[in-house]
């Protein structure tokens, strides 16, 4: 479609300058958070927002209003640092568990300003299990966050990104894989955009 072609045209993967937008996704407890701070660290004049900061409310409400405030919040604040001259890389973490979250986001940038690159970080369900477990006694997580974060990591499969298992690795090895990724062939996130790697 005419909006993946756009996108394609507009990340060819010479560069020519252009700022680099990196989104990571994942399952809660994956470490998302704590990659995307190593690749702020990793890259120069970087930047970073973790969607869950734009909808940090007591009590946390799942609504329509609230769900299309979320995705408002997020793209308003990624278009400013894309449109900001001092930052040469964006950096965005979100669950992102489906193909449409990515699409509406994505849709939603100023994608002629930036290459794009889309990440899914993945782990084995123990590793993830004891993860979110160590959250909860530690008071961070409530119960039920691990029979849904489970529940998510089939998703990932789908989706038109690049995987990294992060089960045995640290978040600093992490970082450098996804800095590396935004050397090479940019990865869109589109399902219908040729230069996406889905697996």
């Amino acid at each position: 479609m005419a909006e993946s072609r756009e996108l394609q045209a507009g990340s060819s993967g010479t560069g020519g300058g252009k700022k680099k937008l990196y989104l990571i996704g994942g399952p809660m407890g994956v470490g998302k958070t704590a990659v995307s701070r190593c690749l702020k660290e990793t890259l120069d004049n970087s930047v970073f927002l973790d969607g869950d900061w734009c909808w940090d409310a007591s009590p946390f409400q799942v609504t329509e209003e609230t769900k299309a405030m979320v995705l408002d919040n997020i793209c308003h604040v990624l278009n400013n640092f894309l449109d900001c001259p001092v930052y040469e890389n964006v950096i965005f973490c979100w669950v992102m568990h489906r193909q449409d979250i990515l699409d509406t986001i994505l849709g939603r940038l100023h994608r002629e300003k930036c290459r794009v690159v889309c990440v899914s970080l993945l782990c084995e369900e123990k590793i993830l299990a004891r993860r979110l477990s160590r959250d909860i006694r530690n008071g961070l997580r409530t119960k039920e966050i691990i029979e849904r974060s489970l529940s998510y990591l089939p998703l990932y499969a789908e989706l038109a990104t690049e995987k990294i298992d992060v089960s045995d690795i640290p978040p600093e090895e992490a970082a450098m894989r996804i800095a590396n990724l935004g050397k090479e062939q940019v990865h869109c996130g589109k399902k219908d955009c040729p230069e996406s790697n889905a697996g």
